[in-house]
């Protein structure tokens, strides 16, 4: 049995808590894509471990893969792995030896190209964790992959066919000057000694392989995607978007499993109830106000949108993982979550943060679009014709707080009625079962109605 785990939207929807708990009962938990940007955060036993890299199943004592799809910092990897190890987390982590490196010229050039387009229009807010020039290597075929640090002699040869590209572009394209993260001896040790680690600790595998003989073997394997839908590189708001496929279909190629085994399996699109993002690109949901500040109003008088985003930004939490960024605000947008389950065929989703909107007396969800004066019901192929398209609302009547850890004990049914109807209207329009609602950040504040591993 195989479930894989997308997000549904924009990323920060809560995937790592529901891979966490859906890995109790998985043998192997496998990223299939993304680096060390893609922050998620799971609470165990109250306490609280924040990964950028390891896959979540690592706290459950798990084994866990990063799988070819995905850009390794082994910096990083090392990093979180020692800091679980000091907590008492002993955690079984393979690597892809198809996996890319990401090295530190990566992410210098990952500041540099960022700040040169946050004087256009196409800034992206990278993390500056060096994933898209990682990439942009793996598809220009100059990248360096986990199992050339097991064989030094290739790693030397690589090194000095790319440094000095690298080191050109950022010295004459851009003017910068480089030191020794664009140096080959240094880049050379470093690395060497990485690969090192990797041998004595037995940590590399070829992922395909050893994923297909886990399942021949009767094993339950989760696969945990990272970022979300609309920022897929294919299917998303180009070019605000990642560099690689968090879609199910990057579940394929970013494990060197053949897509009737992902597709026999479960496919779960995980929600927020609302919305929220980092970055640019069009929201035709957002709610206004500045990121970050906190509006004057009296509290006698209505909350305007200013206030409200500020409100469920705090509520929720939303800042970014791994750069502590504040997120956009938005309602929930229908024509999204439409276009998400049609790319990824989800067979579940797992709606989150249902308590973050309790206290308001109306909850609005984005149900269309109007664009050229008509009515559109999902996604435009650009984003250019996305950011003309005015949202359309319906209103639902809003839902005290409450108890929310005695409501997890109960069950489904225990949800505020008007809760019930804000999900059974997100379920009739998708046409896709609920499988869970998050009414908390911790394991055990989430309603299951349905595990796809039991």
């Amino acid at each position: 049995m195989t479930v894989t785990i997308v997000g549904a939207q924009l990323g920060d929807e809560g995937k790592g808590g529901m891979a966490d708990r859906w890995s109790e009962s998985a043998s192997v938990v496998c990223r299939y894509q993304g680096g060390d940007n893609a922050g998620h955060t799971v609470v165990h036993d109250g306490e609280e471990y924040k990964l950028s890299l390891v896959p979540s199943g690592a706290i459950r004592g798990k084994t866990n893969v990063l799988g070819n799809g995905c850009v390794v910092n082994p910096e990083t990897l090392f990093e979180e792995l020692d800091a679980l190890q000091k907590r008492g987390v002993d955690p079984d982590v393979r690597v892809a030896r198809r996996a890319h490196v990401i090295f530190p010229y990566h992410r210098v050039l990952d500041g540099i190209e960022e700040d040169v387009k946050s004087e256009s229009d196409f800034d992206v807010a990278t993390t500056g964790r060096g994933i898209g020039p990682t990439y942009e290597d793996k598809a220009g075929r100059r990248g360096i992959r986990i199992g050339d640090l097991l064989d030094t002699d290739v790693l030397r040869e690589r090194l000095e066919y790319v440094v000095p590209q690298k080191r050109a572009l950022a010295e004459e394209v851009f003017g910068v000057e480089t030191g020794e993260a664009f140096d080959i001896d240094a880049l050379y040790d470093q690395y060497a000694a990485f690969g090192e680690r990797l041998a004595e600790e037995n940590m590399t595998v070829d992922a395909g392989t050893f994923l297909a003989d886990r399942i021949d073997e009767g094993e339950d394997v989760l696969f945990e995607g990272a970022q979300g839908t609309i920022l897929d590189i294919d299917h998303g708001n180009y070019p605000y978007v990642t560099s690689s496929n968090p879609t199910a279909g990057g579940t394929c190629t970013g494990t060197g499993l053949g897509p009737g085994i992902v597709g026999d399996g479960e496919i779960v699109g995980i929600a927020k109830a609302y919305l929220s993002r980092v970055g640019t690109g069009p929201l035709p949901t957002e709610l206004g106000g500045v990121v970050g500040q906190t509006p004057d109003y009296d509290e006698d008088t209505e909350r305007g949108d200013e206030a409200l985003a500020t409100e469920l930004r705090e509520a929720g939490g939303e800042y970014g993982t791994v750069t502590g960024r504040p997120r956009r605000i938005g309602w929930l947008d229908m024509p999204m979550l439409r276009h998400s389950t049609r790319a990824n065929g989800f067979t579940g989703l797992v709606v989150n943060h249902i308590d973050t909107l309790a206290g308001l007396d109306e909850v609005r969800v984005g149900h269309a679009y109007t664009l050229d004066g008509e009515e559109r019901l999902t996604l435009p192929a650009t984003t250019e014709r996305w950011a003309d398209c005015e949202a359309s609302f319906r209103s639902f009547d809003g839902w005290d707080d409450a108890d929310w850890d005695a409501i997890a004990d109960e069950g489904y049914d225990a949800l505020p009625e008007n809760a019930r109807a804000y999900l059974d209207y997100i379920s009739d329009e998708l046409d896709v079962p609920i499988y869970a609602v998050g009414v908390g950040p911790g394991r055990e504040q989430t309603i299951v109605r349905e595990d796809p591993l039991a």
